[in-house]
């Protein structure tokens, strides 16, 4: 490896591989954001995605709510948290005339 390679660029691999995030996402400490995130990446994993746990789970019949948890509480699944708008909050709006 020569110096001018930055230490963040990875090996080209295969396309067919699931997209793993480069750095895993912050711990969730709210139950419901958790069961939120988990559902939903259930819902991508029951369409057809790929599991993220990689090659150091067992190799057993899994749920899929099961995967997506642990892919949760490992951290392999980005989330976005939107911001709450409080109660008499006007939604902004472009003035038209």
């Amino acid at each position: 490896m020569d110096d001018t390679t930055p230490l963040t660029e990875q090996p080209p691999q295969d396309p067919d591989a699931p997209l793993i995030p480069s750095e895993p996402a912050p711990p969730i400490h709210s139950r419901f954001l958790f069961v939120d995130v988990a559902a939903l990446r259930a819902k991508q994993l029951r369409r057809g995605a790929r599991p993220r746990l990689g090659e150091d789970t067992p190799p057993a019949p899994h749920k899929a709510e099961r995967v997506a948890m642990e892919e949760v509480r490992r951290g392999l699944v980005s989330y976005d948290v939107p911001e709450t708008k409080r109660p008499g909050e006007a939604a902004e709006t472009p003035d038209q005339p």
